[in-house]
């Protein structure tokens, strides 16, 4: 008996290791470089560095980032290094010894990204360089590859996306096969127009007003000729279908996460951008509100919604894990994140109408259901060799607060100050958090254990040091960064 309650006790404590995203510090270089050659020193940095571009465009955290571009650069022997990073920068300064002068480098983010697989594949390279003995003009090759690798799908399948998971949004919020259907083909508008003033470089902000615009004047139209078309129809389900989906492509979450882990100016600068995002979708359903009265048309009121009961949660949760699935997909997600999306959000979205059944606030269950979000991206990310931001940000998806912000800005316009403040605030409390709950569910899911994938396939080159050959043959420095190989698993 004492036997079986040691086992369970060691198998319980030992062997805690990350699971989410992180990257653990190598006790020594695995591929030192020589610290008196500019050359060697500059192209560490500049793999480090560009590594940090991909991440921190694809709205990982400024801590993250930091750890990523931190062990790189300590892996092959710069383990001293100061790193900044701001919102749209990363300054790395290495020091070399007492006798030479540090070695820096600066490179400026010019561009926001939502290619998962991109991040998918630099998170691979990055266990690859930990793992292996990857000289840096390797890394560099597979990483110019990586960036310069077109979108798995076409611009197409990622429009689809989008609308389809504007019908799946629509669907969470209780309408029927009308507003799916209004739903799908209004965001496949939006999606496609934007795509085209984004050809002009129109700044986001009007783009997100076009959007909210477009978004919008649908809805009215057919509620206007309601009565003629003999149809019964909940615009403000259309609207905040649109509006949630317009919400999905800000990095509330990064922002969020940075706040709380200590990366103020960036986290001040990433909030700045969701807030004025935000602005312009108000701004352009408030147009649109305002074009219809001038024309005379019916101005949709804030309706009363049929509540949450316990038979439409299957309905419910299926659509929540659709609308991760489709947002996944939009962002150009690898097919094997899909599933992991999926039942993250199935699992959220769950948890959320269950604590709203039982009385809780929106805000407490928006938390908790991120909070699950969070721990489950976590534990499945390693076995789908995703990134937990990938699972993170499309569970959490399908709970943006667009209708709570549409019923912000209807009552607003309306002289009614106070339910349209409240409202607003609110929608601000859910998306707070739902980015701190992800980022609690990502925490606690490092302090767990590593799952198996990781034991099963743990194994290092020492072997190959054994015989004395270099694991980086031929086929390895051919082979796609991405690939499948045993080498590519963590």
């Amino acid at each position: 008996m004492t036997q079986f309650a040691g086992s369970v006790l060691r198998a319980i404590t030992a062997d805690h290791r990350a699971t989410a995203d992180t990257v653990t510090e190598a006790p020594a270089p695995l591929q030192p470089i020589d610290l008196t050659s500019d050359a060697s020193v500059a192209s560490v940095l500049d793999l480090a560095v560009r590594i940090g571009e991909v991440l921190l465009a694809s709205g990982t955290g400024v801590q993250d980032t930091v750890a990523q571009v931190q062990f790189i650069a300590a892996t092959y022997g710069l383990a001293r290094c100061d790193i900044d990073i701001t919102f749209n920068s990363i300054t790395i300064s290495a020091a070399r010894g007492p006798t030479m002068p540090p070695a820096s480098t600066m490179r400026i983010v010019n561009y926001r990204s939502h290619d998962f697989t991109r991040l998918a594949a630099v998170d691979r390279l990055t266990r690859r360089i930990r793992r292996e003995m990857v000289p840096p003009e390797v890394a560099h090759r597979a990483l110019s590859e990586i960036i310069a690798a077109p979108h798995p799908y076409n611009r197409w399948v990622a429009s689809l996306a989008w609308a389809g998971m504007a019908a799946a949004i629509s669907a969470l919020l209780g309408g029927g096969l009308l507003v799916m259907v209004v739903s799908f083909f209004t965001t496949l508008a939006i999606d496609r127009t934007n795509r085209v003033l984004n050809r002009f470089g129109l700044p986001f902000f009007f783009q997100h007003m076009v959007g909210g615009a477009i978004a919008a004047a649908p809805a009215i139209a057919l509620y206007t000729y309601a009565d003629d078309l003999g149809i019964e129809i909940y615009p403000s389900q259309i609207i905040a279908a649109g509006i949630t989906v317009l919400l999905s492509g800000l990095s509330l979450v990064g922002s969020v996460q940075d706040a709380i882990t200590g990366a103020p100016i960036t986290a001040s600068a990433r909030l700045l951008e969701v807030i004025m995002s935000t602005g312009g979708i108000i701004a352009g359903i408030a147009i649109t509100l305002r074009l219809a009265e001038l024309l005379e048309a019916k101005i949709p009121v804030i309706e009363t919604l049929p509540p949450n009961e316990i038979i439409q949660f299957p309905v419910k949760v299926v659509a929540g894990a659709v609308a991760a699935v489709m947002f996944a997909l939009a962002s150009y997600a690898e097919r094997r994140a899909l599933s992991a999306a999926a039942l993250g959000a199935a699992v959220g979205t769950l948890g959320f109408l269950l604590l709203e059944q039982a009385g809780f606030g929106p805000v407490l269950a928006s938390g908790f259901a991120a909070t699950v979000v969070g721990v489950a991206g976590g534990l499945m990310a390693r076995r789908s060799l995703t990134p937990p931001l990938v699972v993170a940000v499309a569970g959490i998806t399908p709970l943006l607060p667009g209708l709570a912000l549409y019923r912000g800005l209807y009552a607003s316009l309306n002289d009614q100050l106070l339910v349209g403040f409240s409202s607003l605030a609110g929608a601000f409390g859910i998306g707070c958090a739902l980015a701190a709950g992800a980022t609690l569910g990502e925490w606690i899911a490092r302090t767990m254990r590593r799952p198996r994938i990781k034991r099963r396939t743990g194994w290092t080159l020492r072997a190959s040091h054994r015989q004395g050959r270099s694991p980086w043959g031929r086929s390895s420095a051919t082979r796609a960064p991405w690939g499948r190989g045993p080498a590519t698993r963590a």
